[in-house]
């Protein structure tokens, strides 16, 4: 009997630490009886920048305005500080905020939520990215197959390694159940045949700051297009050509099926938050390419990341000094809006 105490307490305990003790002033409480609110799409974006609509678009705003202008709001318990899901017409969208851990708990949040039915729905995580070097291009929009976890497995310095050439990633099978996820191939594959001829914009600027950043190469000055391919999800912005190289070692040694292009900050977390739920075989990905994932004319890790010399992305200054992440967010909008049309439309 003591043991079932103190198992109660534990987990009552582990309940009020990850839920809180109740429902915030101004909130409706949950209430179990009620009809559940049907869900056909739920759409994950991870930040906005400023308004949810009519200034600079972040992720969330092109969705924000097609679709749930006007929506309910609803306070999602378990997710990050303020974190709203919008609801409008069978259409449902959440920010999980940056980073794995945010965006699991955030993923599971939502659809463990009672006021609300999932069990028809289709998961749509979008956002953007940094992109491969050798064969992207800021703008470029990704359909994603495979999500693999970059920091699991070992990472070395490359100051204590005997060949200071070689990849500084280890593989570990151990860590092989949760370090890669496959996507519902089939769904993928009726996805691409949707997307796959959608057109892509750039800016002359971008075009130029490509060509310049890689020499002219004829990889890196095409126009932009829809690919297919695995993204590599870490805790942390990477850049650089030891970690490209880690990314490529990974995608090898997992036997993915399809090449890396992106590298992101939440995938990896939502498949798994949705595998977990058994809702796995729902979840699309799509990213859009705003970097790249290697350093750029002239480029520092100290220049960028130290407080000292860090410059802003919209510098005109900063060596990483693009102007595509609107016309990205248009980009992804395009081809995740022809989703969200097909699936309400029953296509799927």
């Amino acid at each position: 009997m003591s043991k079932f105490i103190s198992l109660t307490l534990a987990l009552l305990l582990f309940g009020l630490a990850v839920f809180g003790p109740g429902i915030t002033a101004g909130t409706k409480a949950e209430d179990t009886s009620a009809e559940k609110i049907p869900v056909r799409v739920l759409i994950l974006t991870k930040f906005e920048i400023g308004a949810m609509k009519g200034d600079f678009p972040g992720e969330a705003q092109y969705y924000y305005e097609r679709y749930l202008d006007g929506a309910e709001s609803y306070e999602i318990r378990g997710s990050q500080e303020n974190g709203l899901l919008y609801v409008k017409d069978g259409i449902a969208l959440c920010m999980t905020g940056m980073g794995k851990v945010n965006a699991a708990l955030c993923t599971v949040s939502v659809l463990s939520d009672p006021r609300f039915d999932f069990s028809d729905a289709y998961i749509l995580s979008t956002g953007c990215a940094g992109s491969a070097k050798g064969s992207t291009v800021m703008g470029d929009l990704f359909l994603i197959s495979t999500a693999v976890d970059y920091d699991l497995g070992h990472h070395a310095d490359i100051r204590e390694m005997e060949n200071q050439t070689s990849e500084i990633w280890f593989h570990d099978e151990i860590f092989d159940n949760a370090a890669v996820i496959r996507l519902n191939q089939e769904l993928t594959d009726k996805v691409w045949d949707l997307v796959k001829d959608l057109p892509m914009e750039t800016t002359e600027k971008t075009r130029k700051f490509m060509s310049t950043a890689f020499d002219g190469a004829e990889w890196a000055v095409r126009d932009p297009k829809v690919m297919r391919g695995t993204t590599v999800t870490a805790d942390n912005y990477w850049k650089g050509e030891y970690d490209h190289a880690n990314a490529l070692k990974m995608i090898q040694v997992y036997e993915c099926p399809d090449p890396f292009v992106t590298t992101e900050m939440e995938d990896v977390a939502v498949c798994t938050a949705a595998r977990w739920l058994g809702l796995l075989d729902r979840v699309i990905v799509l990213r859009v390419s705003v970097n790249m994932d290697v350093f750029m004319n002239g480029a520092t890790p100290e220049r960028l990341w130290d407080p000292e010399y860090e410059s802003s992305l919209k510098d005109e200054d900063s060596p990483e000094a693009a102007d595509i992440f609107e016309t990205a967010m248009k980009n992804n909008f395009t081809a995740g809006s022809a989703v969200i049309d097909a699936i309400l439309a029953g296509k799927f």
